[in-house]
């Protein structure tokens, strides 16, 4: 008997979905097909919306229907948490229709994707705290809202990118900083100094840029630094950071 490769295992996967997909969406006329899914999608009842549209796409891709119902399910994934999904969408939209009318809207909902990969149900429930965390999702969420405000700097979802981006903006910072403290414990002196320093430079606007000069001055200090050190110094009675 064959042994089954991780790879067929997926696929077979991946068909059985598809197949009960097929079995749970009827063979109706795509107008029918369509007008179900908008009826799921104002009662907020995603999973069945997102049945109906994916039948609609893989039936007819290239349908009168066809860029909206992209645009929807884009929409659906995100409310249903299915964050891989509307990334995969969002990037095939983009990819296929770069110069839609909404693109504008669909690069707002890659950041917003993005955004929501950084966080977990969990951590939200129990409000631990995420600083020390890889930030790749924030990293990739700030280049999409700092792209759609360059692009687009007049769209209606140009106000909210804005405030996302502080926020991402310190959740960023907040990572350089607990990477900092890290290496202060270690007594990595150096990596200690180029991590407050890269704060210093990118996120000069923040809390944790603040933060980063006490343990500045400490590196500076251990390595007999003077110059620097008193640099430093002089930096946080700038900024009102007690020595």
């Amino acid at each position: 008997m064959k042994r089954l490769t991780l790879s067929s295992l997926l696929a077979i996967s991946l068909l059985a979905g598809c197949s009960s997909t097929e079995e749970i969406v009827p063979d109706v006329p795509p107008s029918e097909l369509y007008q179900n899914a908008q009826t799921a999608l104002n009662e907020g009842n995603w999973n069945t919306a997102i049945e109906q549209l994916e039948a609609l796409d893989s039936r007819y891709p290239f349908g009168a229907y066809s860029e909206q119902v992209q645009l929807d399910l884009i929409y659906a994934y995100y409310k249903n948490d299915d964050l891989a999904l509307g990334e995969a969408t969002i990037d095939r939209f983009m990819r296929m229709n770069p110069g839609h009318p909404q693109i504008d809207w669909v690069l707002y909902m890659r950041g917003l994707t993005n955004m929501a990969q950084d966080r977990t149900f969990l951590h939200d429930l129990l409000n631990v705290d995420r600083s020390d965390r890889d930030p790749e999702p924030s990293r990739k969420a700030f280049v999409d809202f700092r792209r759609l405000l360059e692009r687009y700097p007049n769209s209606e979802y140009a106000a909210d990118a804005q405030k996302r981006l502080e926020a991402l903006k310190n959740r960023l910072a907040d990572y350089e900083l607990a990477t900092a403290d890290f290496y202060v414990r270690r007594e990595a002196w150096v990596a200690v100094i180029n991590r407050c320093q890269q704060i210093q430079r990118d996120f000069p606007d923040t809390e944790a840029a603040k933060k980063s000069l006490p343990l500045m001055l400490k590196a500076y200090e251990e390595l007999k630094l003077d110059v620097p050190a008193e640099n430093t110094r002089e930096l946080m009675r700038l900024n009102g950071v007690s020595i």
